[in-house]
C-alpha cells in the first residue's frame, strides 16, 4: 500500500518568550513533523514535534535564529553511498520565525 501526499500540510507556530507553540496540522500526511532551530544559517538543534504542540528553546549563544516546523516527505528507499535518502526529504510546512540573541 502506497501512501499518498495529498495536499501540502500546513501549520501556524509562533514565539512566547522562549517557547515555540504550533498550531494544528493540516493535511497531516502523519510522517515525522520535527522543529528545526537554525543559528546564523547553520542547524543547531532538531526536536520532535508530533507528540508535543511547544517548544522550549534552550539556545544561548549569540546570533540570528530562526525556526521552522517540518514533515518529512517519503519518496522512496533510495539512499546514496552515505546512508542518506536520495528522494526523501524534509520539507518546510510552516511560516519561518526569527529573532536575535
Amino acid at each position: 500500500m502506497d501512501q499518498r501526499f495529498e495536499g501540502q500540510p500546513k501549520a501556524e507556530i509562533r514565539l512566547e518568550g522562549r517557547r515555540l507553540i504550533r498550531g494544528e496540522v493540516t493535511n497531516d500526511w502523519g510522517s515525522q513533523l520535527i522543529w528545526e532551530i537554525r543559528r546564523n544559517g547553520e542547524v543547531a538543534a532538531t526536536a520532535a514535534a508530533r507528540a508535543n504542540e511547544s517548544y522550549e528553546v534552550t539556545e544561548t549563544a549569540p546570533g540570528q535564529y530562526e525556526v521552522v516546523l517540518r514533515m518529512f516527505n517519503y519518496e522512496g528507499y533510495e539512499k546514496d553511498k552515505d546512508g542518506k535518502y536520495t528522494k526523501s526529504k524534509f520539507v518546510d510546512i510552516s511560516n519561518k520565525l526569527t529573532w536575535t540573541i
